[in-house]
């Protein structure tokens, strides 16, 4: 992207997926830009709904949110990403209810204690996240396009990026871990931050579940954009290395960060499931 306003949002979604620097590669170029653009946008909603620590300032942001892409179709936007999606003529085949639908989950998300189970943590991660795939499957493959498959990766592949924030987060409403496997394992809130058998455990047990939904997810005969498709499939090839490790949390960062070889093989797959599709 020439636009260095644009770029630099751009470059923070790379900086939190970096393994989508090859994928590029293995995007259409007549389509990459507006394509980038909307997975930039996602990473800056996602940042607004997890980045904030005061839910004042996050709500507020989002509110910034929810007015712009309500009124982007009619005056092209303000933000940048916003002008470069809304420049394309995709912008207005994509109801506007899948653009603020993202924001309303995130909003309604923003006052969210700690989930009771596993089952219930992937439903209150799926508001959002569900959205925010449903949003990119309408404009990658059309508004009729199924969303179960990129729904569930996009929410999965999450809570695996909210486990590498055990430590940070230790101390907000909403932890990465349920209060069902934080029992079992004998974990207090306070435990979270260092490390010990019980947490060693705790997160494995954590990573196994992620990793059998993620494949379970990708086996679906359905569309995925290339960037879904990378994503979940770094994010199951994480939790499965992860679950098994000595030191589950250090090979989750480690997997997290790494690219490589086996990027390349996962962009490749991923682009020729996408072009399935369309």
């Amino acid at each position: 992207m020439s636009d260095g306003a644009t770029q630099n949002f751009v470059d923070k979604w790379l900086a939190v997926q970096p393994q989508q620097r090859i994928a590029l590669g293995f995007v259409d170029e007549a389509s990459r830009d507006e394509r980038v653009a909307l997975a930039a946008l996602e990473q800056e909603l996602i940042s607004s709904a997890y980045g904030i620590r005061e839910p004042q300032v996050a709500a507020a942001k989002l509110q910034w949110w929810a007015e712009e892409l309500s009124g982007a179709a009619a005056s092209g936007g303000r933000h940048p990403l916003t002008k470069a999606l809304f420049a394309s003529p995709r912008a207005k085949q994509v109801p506007s209810a899948l653009w603020i639908a993202p924001v309303l989950a995130a909003m309604a998300q923003l006052e969210q204690g700690t989930s009771s189970d596993f089952a219930a943590q992937v439903a209150a991660s799926r508001g959002l996240h569900g959205a925010l795939a449903a949003l990119e499957n309408a404009w990658w493959f059309g508004v009729d396009a199924p969303v179960e498959s990129a729904a569930r990766v996009a929410t999965l592949a999450h809570l695996v990026f909210a486990l590498s924030r055990l430590e940070l987060d230790a101390e907000r409403e909403r932890l990465p871990l349920p209060m069902s496997r934080l029992a079992r394992h004998g974990l207090s809130r306070g435990q979270l931050k260092a490390d010990s058998p019980a947490r060693r455990d705790a997160i494995r047990a954590q990573l196994a579940e992620l990793a059998q939904g993620l494949r379970e997810a990708l086996s679906l005969a359905e569309p995925l954009s290339t960037f879904r498709g990378v994503e979940g499939r770094t994010a199951l090839a994480t939790a499965k290395s992860a679950s098994r490790a000595a030191e589950p949390f250090a090979e989750l960062h480690r997997r997290q960060a790494r690219t490589g070889p086996a990027t390349a093989i996962r962009a490749w797959l991923a682009a020729r499931h996408a072009g399935r599709f369309g």
